[in-house]
């Protein structure tokens, strides 16, 4: 039998240590691992290599100035095309930037699945994705065809943090929304994966009024379990809640000014989770 993996995210964060790769799942303003995130920003965690279909994790994360290194495809939030912090990170050179195309994350996540230390692909092929990381070589298929392919080394993770709709106590976790991000490959990358999710329910209401194919993740793949309502939030996490556009809005703005951007952090992100998701029902009552 499966032993109860439920956590903290104080007791993720407390296995994860500074220097280590990170992998974050999601895709840019959507069904990010945000409470996961937050207890990041509270730990003295930091020269991280992070890897991630860039959203708000990222921006928050280069604010806080903890990323030594980033592998991405983007950084977006989605509805509001560049992410603020990134932005101002990469304009002062905060951290080194490994900038992929969207397949050629994919790949590079599939190969360390594989324990394979490439993946021969077309993605990247005359872009200046070639020209802006040097360091990627292409190979020669060995066969009649002699395609020259781009080798895209593999994204081999310490950890990865991915938020689900739903998950039991074992380390299964269900999506309920459109698209699986790729959480699955995140998760098989990594030495240790950590699920945060809406809701744990027991294993058999997994595939009630579903299937299996919305069961993205298996326990063997997955060392914690997070129950943490509202924790993708600003992020959408569909169909539990879209994203937040007010908040983001608010948190834009924020950004884009050192002495708002204080007042954001002391009124949203000083406390622990509990605090900060009260702080955001105070923050729409005075919106409403």
């Amino acid at each position: 039998m499966s032993r109860d993996k439920t956590m903290t995210p104080e007791e993720v964060v407390g296995r994860l240590g500074s220097g280590m790769t990170i992998g974050i799942g999601g895709w840019g303003s959507r069904r990010k691992p945000m409470a996961l995130v937050r207890a990041l920003l509270r730990s003295d965690l930091t020269d991280l290599t992070v890897v991630s279909y860039g959203g708000p994790d990222v921006g928050l994360l280069a604010a806080a100035g903890k990323i030594r290194k980033l592998v991405t495809a983007f950084t977006t939030l989605d509805s509001i095309p560049l992410e603020p912090h990134f932005v101002a990170a990469r304009q002062r050179g905060a951290f080194e930037l490994v900038e992929l195309d969207e397949a050629m994350v994919m790949w590079g996540l599939t190969a360390a699945v594989h324990r394979l230390p490439f993946m021969p692909i077309r993605a990247g092929l005359a872009s200046d994705v070639m020209t802006v990381n040097p360091s990627l070589r292409t190979i020669t298929s060995p066969y009649a065809d002699r395609e020259e392919l781009v080798a895209v080394p593999a994204l081999r993770l310490d950890a990865a943090l991915v938020h689900l709709n739903r998950a039991d106590t074992h380390g299964n976790g269900q999506y309920l929304g459109p698209d699986p991000y790729f959480d699955d490959l995140f998760c098989e990358a990594a030495d240790a994966a950590y699920v945060s999710c809406e809701r744990i329910v027991e294993t058999p209401e997994l595939l009630k009024d579903t299937g299996p194919q919305s069961l993205l993740l298996k326990r063997a793949f997955v060392d914690g379990v997070v129950e943490t309502p509202n924790g993708a939030h600003f992020t959408s996490c569909a169909p539990d809640y879209d994203r937040d556009e007010a908040f983001q809005r608010a948190y834009v703005k924020a950004a884009r000014d050192p002495e708002a951007w204080r007042e954001f952090t002391a009124r949203f992100l000083s406390g622990d989770e509990d605090a900060y998701q009260a702080a955001v029902a105070a923050f729409h009552e005075e919106e409403a």
